[in-house]
């Protein structure tokens, strides 16, 4: 399958990237299919780029390779809906913004995107945790030194 984006030009999709979120994205309730593509092999970093919409595109962080303290509990509906099991655990990421400088990148903490990397479903999940923000500071203490090399 082609699909046409404005970050990567026009793409060749394997169907095994393709990710189904039957409730769309908030804001995006009518999106439902999106490509997922890791950035690099090791990288906490990936894009989900929708498969309709060319100037739709998500930059996702793994919040377990920055965060140690980020955790939430998964509602039942939630994991049953994704089909999600301890065999089958949730990949889970946050949407990441860049605004001018990669040292300013924030990631939304309170809406993170929980996927089936088995089913290929995923949903953004609203939590209720008031001490996280939806314009967390990824890098509160400056870049990583790869980073500064120009390694993200």
């Amino acid at each position: 399958m082609k699909i046409k984006s404005t970050r990567f030009g026009e793409l060749e999709v394997e169907a095994e990237q393709l990710y189904n979120f039957p409730q769309g994205i908030p804001g995006f309730p009518d999106m439902k299919t999106f490509v997922f593509i890791p950035l690099a092999e090791e990288s906490p970093f990936a894009y989900l780029q929708s498969t309709t919409e060319a100037n739709l595109t998500f930059l996702l962080a793994n919040p377990f390779a920055v965060f140690t303290d980020y955790e939430f509990v998964l509602e039942d509906e939630v994991a049953q809906e994704l089909d999600l099991s301890q065999g089958n655990p949730p990949q889970v990421f946050l949407i990441a913004t860049v605004k001018g400088k990669l040292a300013d990148m924030t990631v939304n903490m309170m809406a993170p995107i929980v996927m089936n990397g088995l089913k290929h479903t995923g949903r953004q999940v609203i939590l209720d945790k008031p001490e996280y923000s939806i314009r967390h500071k990824l890098f509160p203490d400056g870049l990583p030194k790869e980073a500064d090399k120009g390694g993200t």
